[in-house]
């Protein structure tokens, strides 16, 4: 009898924040209740996320994370999957970078290489994150070229392209439509990667992720605003973008699963009594993801 392939395995490379659910505490979840091993490659560790919280604990594991790699390579490892997301250094960007090049062309049991979904986690709102100097901007610009999938938010597609930030919520509705369709040809030029700009909210209060389909066509998913911004919503929306890929949903119906799950997610989480700072109620929730 014909033994059976093991779960796909994802290298998920991520902060570890203990406290504040986001980055790795919900991928690692998220993406093994879709069926896949995830394998963590932690790039930093904090006591809790930036946002909300002070006087917290944090350690680099750059230096970790060459072991890591160098161990994984002797294992002969091999992934269905590589997600990078947050960055805090030039020296990880090149660390990441060696990990893609060790790593990205093995093909796993299926027979099939990696693919390589870049999270550019750059900003928001228009504004550069605090850490962030322009060489590692430079840097995370390099590491998307790598990507076979990218998910920006607006402030970051226009990082990226090198575009001037516009606030899409003060903007009539065929400007905004204009400007993204711009941010998405940009991009489509300079990085050969399947991309999804999320996050862009309209006039009319909706929130919009849009991109460019297997057929060449530009796309929208559009979910009505429900007024609260939780941390971590981003790291769960595109492990379920990256898990439906995997199985072979195509970019629009994958993004569309993504959007409704962090949709609903919030909605609940606005019904329960505890701080933003702590993330969304993921928990109840995953079960959800099993089909």
């Amino acid at each position: 009898m014909k033994k059976q392939l093991p779960p796909p395995r994802i290298a998920a490379v991520h902060d570890l924040s203990c406290v504040g659910r986001c980055a790795l505490t919900v991928i690692i979840p998220t993406l093994s209740v879709m069926g896949y091993q995830t394998v963590p490659v932690p790039t930093a560790l904090l006591s809790t996320h930036t946002g909300g919280f002070t006087d917290l604990h944090f350690r680099d594991l750059t230096d970790d994370m060459h072991g890591v790699s160098d161990h994984f390579e002797r294992l002969g490892m091999s992934f269905r999957a590589i997600y990078t997301g947050f960055l805090g250094s030039d020296r990880q960007i090149r660390t990441v970078e060696e990990f893609i090049g060790r790593f990205g062309d093995v093909p796993d049991e299926s027979g099939r290489k990696p693919l390589i979904l870049v999270d550019p986690v750059m900003g928001d709102d228009g504004e550069l994150y605090s850490t962030y100097t322009p060489s590692l901007v430079e840097g995370i610009r390099q590491l998307s070229r790598h990507a076979h999938v990218l998910t920006p938010n607006l402030t970051e597609a226009c990082i990226l392209t090198d575009t001037l930030y516009r606030d899409t919520k003060v903007m009539r509705p065929e400007e905004t439509e204009q400007f993204v369709q711009m941010l998405l040809g940009r991009l489509g030029t300079l990085y050969s990667a399947r991309t999804v700009i999320t996050g862009i909210v309209t006039s009319d209060g909706c929130v919009v992720n849009a991109g460019i389909g297997e057929d060449g066509r530009i796309f929208k998913v559009e979910r009505g605003q429900l007024g609260i911004s939780y941390p971590g919503t981003g790291d769960i929306f595109a492990s379920v973008l990256l898990g439906g890929l995997l199985v072979g949903k195509d970019l629009y119906e994958s993004c569309a699963v993504a959007a409704d799950f962090v949709g609903e997610l919030i909605d609940a989480s606005t019904k329960i009594d505890t701080p933003v700072r702590m993330g969304v109620a993921l928990e109840p929730h995953l079960g959800k993801l099993i089909k």
